[in-house]
This record gives C-alpha cells, sequence and structure tokens, in this order.
C-alpha cells in the first residue's frame, strides 16, 4: 500500500462517518448540480443561524449546570408528581416556538441533567406541532377549527408519548436514553443518584472551567454536526421532492387515506408553514380533512431531518418510541378530526 493511500486511510480513519458521507454527498452534488450545492449550503447556513439561539444557550445552561453542580438540583426539581410533570410538558411544548430539529439540543440539555425522560418526551412530541405564530397562520389559512384542533392534538400526542413512555419505563428500556458520548442522563440519571455541592461562581476553580469547557464543545460539535446534516438533507428535500408527489399520494377519503396521509408525513418534509397552502389546496379539492390533518401532525414531528437528529441524539428504544408515539398519535388524531368536523 502506497504512503499517499496510507496516508488516506489514516484521515478516512479519524473523521467521523456520518461527516464523511455528508461531504462526499455535498462533494458530488457539486459536479452533478453546482448551483444547488451553493444553494443547499446556503440553506444549511441560514438553517443553523436561525437556531444558533437555543442551540447556544441549551449548551451554555446544560454546560453550566454541569460545571457547577447545578444539574443535580435542575434534575430533583423534576423528581416530583410524574403525571402533572407530563402534562405541564405537553402543555409548554404546544406553546413553545421550536421546530423538531431546533428542540434537539434543549432536549439533550434537558437529558443529560437527569430530568425524567416521560416529561421530556411530552414536550419533545408537543414542541414541532404548534406555536402562537404557527396558530394564527393557520388559523388564516385553514381556519380557526383547525388550528384549535391542531393545538389540541398537539397536546394529546405529547401526553400520549409522555404517558406512553413513562409505562413503557417500567421495564427498564429507557433506563439510559441518550447515546454515549452525549451525556448521562435517563430517568433519575446519574445527577440525582450521586449530587455534587453545587458553587454558582465555579470560575474560580480551575477543574470546573476546564469542564465547563469540555462540555460545552463537546455538545457543540455533537449537535451542530447532526444538525447541519440534518439541514442539509432538508434542503435536497425541498428540492428534489416535489409537492405534487406528495399531493398525489394523499388525496381521497376514508380512513385508509388518513393512515397513507400519515404513512407519507412521517418521512417526508413539509415544515408547519409550507404545508398551510399545500393542504388547504388539497382539502379545496376534495381530499378528507382529517388525512390533512394526519399529514401536518406526522410530518411536524417525524419527518426524516427531524429524525436523524434525534437518531444521533438518542438510543434506538427511544428513537423507536419517538417515532411510533409520532405515528400513533398523528394517525388518531387524523381520524378523529376526520370525525368531528
Amino acid at each position: 500500500m502506497t504512503e499517499i493511500a496510507l496516508a488516506t486511510r489514516r484521515l478516512a480513519g479519524r473523521i467521523d462517518p456520518a461527516v464523511l458521507v455528508a461531504l462526499l454527498a455535498l462533494a458530488l452534488l457539486t459536479v452533478l448540480a453546482p448551483a444547488q450545492a451553493a444553494t443547499s449550503l446556503r440553506f444549511t447556513g441560514d438553517a443553523l443561524v436561525g437556531v444558533l439561539p437555543f442551540l447556544a444557550l441549551s449548551i451554555g445552561v446544560a454546560a453550566y449546570a454541569k460545571a457547577s453542580g447545578a444539574d443535580a438540583l435542575i434534575a430533583r426539581a423534576f423528581t416530583g408528581n410524574l403525571p402533572t410533570m407530563i402534562v405541564a410538558a405537553a402543555l409548554m411544548g404546544a406553546l413553545s416556538p421550536f421546530c423538531s430539529c431546533g428542540v434537539i439540543p434543549l432536549i439533550a440539555a434537558l437529558l443529560a441533567m437527569g430530568v425524567p425522560l416521560a416529561p421530556v418526551m411530552a414536550f419533545w412530541l408537543a414542541s414541532p406541532l404548534m406555536d402562537p405564530s404557527m396558530f394564527l397562520l393557520t388559523a388564516g389559512t385553514l381556519g380557526t377549527t383547525f388550528a384549535v384542533y391542531k393545538t389540541v392534538a398537539a397536546v394529546a400526542i405529547g401526553l400520549l408519548g409522555g404517558f406512553g413512555t413513562a409505562a413503557i419505563g417500567r421495564a427498564g428500556l429507557f433506563a439510559e436514553p441518550l447515546r454515549e458520548g452525549v451525556g448521562n442522563g435517563g430517568c433519575g440519571g446519574s445527577t440525582i443518584r450521586n449530587p455534587k455541592q453545587v458553587v454558582w461562581r465555579f470560575w474560580g476553580e480551575q477543574p470546573r472551567r476546564e469542564r465547563f469547557a469540555r462540555n460545552a464543545l463537546d455538545n457543540t460539535l455533537f449537535l451542530g454536526k447532526w444538525l447541519a446534516i440534518a439541514f442539509f438533507l432538508e434542503s435536497l428535500m425541498l428540492a428534489y421532492v416535489p409537492a405534487e408527489l406528495i399531493s398525489s399520494s394523499i388525496g381521497g377519503d376514508g380512513w385508509l387515506t388518513v393512515l397513507g396521509a400519515t404513512a407519507v408525513g412521517v418521512p417526508a418534509y413539509l415544515n408547519g408553514y409550507a404545508a398551510l397552502p399545500l393542504i388547504g389546496g388539497l382539502i379545496e379539492q376534495g381530499m378528507a380533512p382529517g388525512a390533512g390533518m394526519a399529514f401536518m401532525l406526522a410530518g411536524g414531528v417525524s419527518s426524516i431531518p427531524a429524525a436523524i437528529a434525534v437518531w444521533a441524539l438518542a438510543r434506538p428504544p427511544v428513537f423507536a418510541a419517538y417515532l411510533g408515539f409520532a405515528f400513533a398519535g398523528a394517525f388518531a388524531m387524523g381520524g378523529l378530526y376526520g370525525l368531528v368536523v
């Protein structure tokens, strides 16, 4: 093996496989469609800038909590009445301004602090589905009834995920929800079992300063990498998956249409704002309102870009539960909407 081949092999071994695949995809796109490559890079950069305040805040809070020892206090604040926490998390999620990818840094921070997975799952599922600006736009495009029901559905899906996670968690499947390298958490995680003395002004101690810097850097690299990949993939889906293809897959009426709309909505990416005119036009052309509701709910929570970010963050059982609750909740609430309107 030549020296160049050996050097290339060593370099490839040091590069994260996910980053390597993304770079190869970008290189291929640059050769085949240079204009789209530039567009995708701009889209990814703009999306990262948009999520930067949430990313910086969650990483900073998590690093401060870890360095000062306050993560134990935060975690213990979530060890009260579990049903109450789940309900509160679902309600807060429906009012928070996070998209399915933008909520990932906050989820990582909460789980790393040892916050129980059940209320985190409730917030995680409800958050991307509704916020105040989304409510106003939905009401203006699809009507107040649709907007109010979607808000109720966001809370309901959050409750389904929260209480479902609590029930399944009793079997021990979610003892360590985060992947190795993201943080230590879980249902009552290590910060609760092994509390440390809290030093609010931690910067006076070098070991704590180093802990802060190390934690912030690790989380920045990890979350930044996966969010960049997710947004890059999102740009390709917006460019190469035509809305006509999606609309032709979810037309019609009946519960099978609702099921099909849910199945299409899970992988398809149409953010809540972009989906409004499409769904409005389809409903005007005779599509079942329940199918439109199911598509918006499923796509809002579990699109492929969001799923990639969740897969990178959570262990397989948590990932499977996230997708399962999203699918079941979207199908159930979409079907119910078709019965009540």
